[in-house]
């Protein structure tokens, strides 16, 4: 990094994302850090983000471009703090033209560079990455994005592990490793959700700070419905046909789609256990003691060999799941998953298309799936 562009990121921070509680926390510090020391009332000029529609949100625009351009009083430091903004997003308030027009011209003047002695600082909940504003902000200043995990994506276990591992870590609560991993898919990688059951973890294990166990993760963290559809997937894989009637019934009583049900839990299973059969009889692959270890076997296998596999948000192959499958697939036969495929893309066919009563069609083919 340059020393410009050093200067640039210290003066001007951007605190983003979905995950809107660690947005305010981060930004809260933030704007502690970067508002100058003694500099009174005049030191910090806060513009309220928060608008209730475009006509709102580009008098804000225009009010934090009036700000920056306006120099601090008797010669000293201001931060100023655009806060919360809610139009930075795919919404109809973003979209306007005001609003647009508002955020290139906003772009240009931080383009120009701020005055001396003038300190920005932008924080914001649902922004649109496609953007150039977005883009650009990368270039200008220090960004922090704080997103929640999307559990409908391919590799959100992995990345619930990894949040679950920093927040244990700046809590000082020691877990074994499995039970980091069942905390991450209890709490469906939910940030607010991780700390407050960490917090009781440590209130149980003591001060002795020993290490927590699976078994106390199980006892004390309840499940979220993303980690009912993980244990449903799991219970399938496992042939276990009692425990995923049970999952499914759980789910279904908690109003889930069944269709999404279908596509989230039962689809994804099964597409992983054929892909991972395949492999493992072609490339004589073993059953791997932890999912994570798979990933360093498909790491050995030519890339023509995995270039099939489901893939990351960052195009990476998704190991961990496919690891929890490779775990499993020596329950199933090739022709028995290729047969689950058909009853699976039927079962989808009959739930959109037909009159059947959806509850009873995905009960049929949990049973069909896990006969032995």
């Amino acid at each position: 990094m340059s020393a410009a562009k050093a200067i640039a990121s210290a003066a001007f921070q951007a605190v983003l994302g979905s995950d809107d509680s660690e947005v305010k926390r981060v930004a809260r510090e933030r704007a502690d850090e970067m508002t100058p020391a003694g500099g009174g009332d005049f030191g910090l000029e806060i513009i309220d983000g928060t608008a209730a529609n475009a006509s709102e949100a580009a008098s804000r625009i225009r009010q934090t471009i009036d700000a920056l351009q306006t120099f601090p009083f008797f010669g000293g430091e201001k931060l100023v703090w655009l806060k919360n903004a809610n139009f930075l997003g795919d919404t109809v308030t973003g979209r306007a033209a005001d609003v647009l027009e508002g955020l290139e011209a906003l772009v240009t003047s931080l383009s120009a560079g701020l005055p001396d002695g003038v300190r920005f600082l932008l924080s914001a909940s649902e922004v649109d990455k496609r953007r150039s504003f977005y883009k650009t902000l990368g270039k200008l200043a220090k960004v922090a994005v704080f997103d929640t995990l999307d559990t409908s994506k391919s590799g959100w276990e992995e990345a619930a592990m990894e949040l679950a591992r920093q927040v244990a870590e700046t809590a000082g609560v020691r877990l074994k490793h499995d039970a980091l991993e069942l905390l991450a898919i209890r709490t469906g990688g939910d940030r607010r959700t991780i700390t407050s059951e960490l917090e009781k973890l440590a209130l149980y294990v003591g001060e002795a700070q020993r290490e927590a166990t699976v078994q106390d993760v199980a006892l004390l963290v309840p499940m979220t419905a993303e980690a009912v559809i993980f244990e449903l997937g799991n219970a399938l894989a496992s042939r276990n046909t009692h425990n995923a009637l049970a999952l499914l019934q759980q789910l279904l009583g908690q109003k889930e789609s069944p269709i999404a049900i279908l596509l989230v839990a039962i689809i994804p299973t099964f597409r992983n256990l054929l892909a991972v059969k395949d492999l493992m009889e072609r490339h004589k692959l073993t059953r791997p003691a932890q999912p994570f270890f798979f990933g360093k076997t498909l790491e050995k296998l030519p890339p023509q060999a995995t270039e099939h596999l489901p893939r990351k948000k960052d195009g990476t192959v998704n190991a961990f799941a496919l690891g929890i499958a490779a775990q499993h697939a020596h329950r199933f036969t090739l022709p028995e998953l290729r047969a689950a495929q058909k009853n699976v893309l039927e079962a989808n066919v009959a739930l959109v298309s037909s009159a059947q009563d959806p509850e009873g069609l995905l009960q049929q083919l949990v049973i069909r799936l896990t006969a032995a």
